[in-house]
């Protein structure tokens, strides 16, 4: 195993936030570590990085204990890439990748043509490569996660720990990034631990989930944290819930006193996208109910009513009763 975590406690001072941990990683993997705010998901990065002390326990890293180590052999054996925006001046692509070489260069901090080879591979590895010359403010937020990336490649490390490393991010280069990492871990044999709040993207990307909870960390693959109901008991609530055919979760609003039916063809995507609409907007589904909406083809046909626009069919609903508010 490249990481063992055994008995941890984490905390700052007498705080204890988290007891007893017991986690593993194995090599290629891309583990992300989700929980609600407040469970120690960053203090438990923070702290196999060597950023604060573990207030009891061990952690291993290729069989060394991190607490016992310099913080130049640290650095060879992990990476850390925080969710602090990038904001310097005077500095450009290539040379913040370089600074992931930092532990390997002699006194005068130059670079050996292996070295800046390496750099460059990093580069190509996150496709940033063609921006190498650009200076970082000059470049897109999600280039510029690509580039921090490209640093902790170049760093090259067995580990790399990633706290949010998609925050700032819009959602196009959210999934990118999150594409890049499961590639990267597979194809360089590193060990990704990243800490998010993208419970999607998660699930559907992770070769495993840490979920931390209240009063510890469950672990194991998306599909089966789903299957046993691990993920509802400890992330949903009254608002939202997981659908454990899709693995997404969905938004719960209180059902009024309005229901609609759905008739025809019911399996088909205009009436998947119909029941989401409805249950936005607090109609019950109820195949008893006086308001019978049919799905024709493209169209939709309620009261003699047709229309191809499902905003219509809401509004129509919505108007039988004038007391509904959507």
């Amino acid at each position: 195993m490249i990481l063992s975590i055994v008995g941890l406690d984490i905390g700052y001072g007498r705080k204890i936030v988290q007891r007893s941990l017991n986690l593993q990683a194995g090599s290629g993997r891309l583990i992300c570590l989700v929980g609600r705010n407040g469970y120690g998901k960053s203090t438990l990065l923070r702290t196999i990085a060597g950023l604060q002390p573990p207030l009891a326990g061990e952690i291993l890293i290729d069989g060394q204990d991190v607490t016992k180590m310099s913080d130049g052999k640290r650095s060879l054996l992990m990476s850390l890439v925080l969710t602090d925006r990038i904001d310097v001046d005077n500095m450009t692509v290539s040379d913040l990748v370089a600074l992931g070489r930092y532990p390997y260069t002699s006194w005068n901090g130059s670079l050996s043509p292996e070295d800046k080879e390496i750099v460059a591979d990093a580069m190509r590895r996150v496709n940033i490569f063609h921006q190498k010359d650009k200076p970082i403010n000059c470049i897109s937020d999600g280039e510029k996660q690509r580039a921090v990336i490209a640093k902790a490649l170049s760093q090259d490390t067995p580990l790399v720990l990633l706290d949010e490393p998609t925050s700032h991010l819009d959602l196009s280069s959210r999934i990118d990034i999150m594409f890049l990492l499961r590639d990267l871990s597979h194809t360089t044999k590193k060990t990704f631990v990243l800490s998010t709040h993208e419970l999607d993207l998660a699930i559907g990307m992770a070769d495993y989930i840490w979920l931390m909870q209240q009063n510890g960390v469950t672990t194991g693959i998306s599909e089966d944290l789903l299957l046993d109901g691990t993920f509802r008991q400890s992330l949903a609530n009254d608002n939202f819930d997981f659908d454990t055919d899709d693995g997404h979760y969905r938004i719960i609003r209180p059902q009024g006193t309005l229901s609609a039916a759905i008739v025809g063809d019911i399996d088909s995507d205009r009436a998947r996208w119909l029941r989401c609409a409805f249950r936005r907007c607090g109609v019950a589904e109820n195949h008893d109910s006086a308001n019978s909406v049919e799905i024709d083809g493209s169209r939709f046909v309620f009261d003699g009513r047709t229309s191809e626009r499902i905003e219509d069919v809401v509004d129509w609903v919505c108007q039988a009763n004038s007391n509904f508010i959507r």
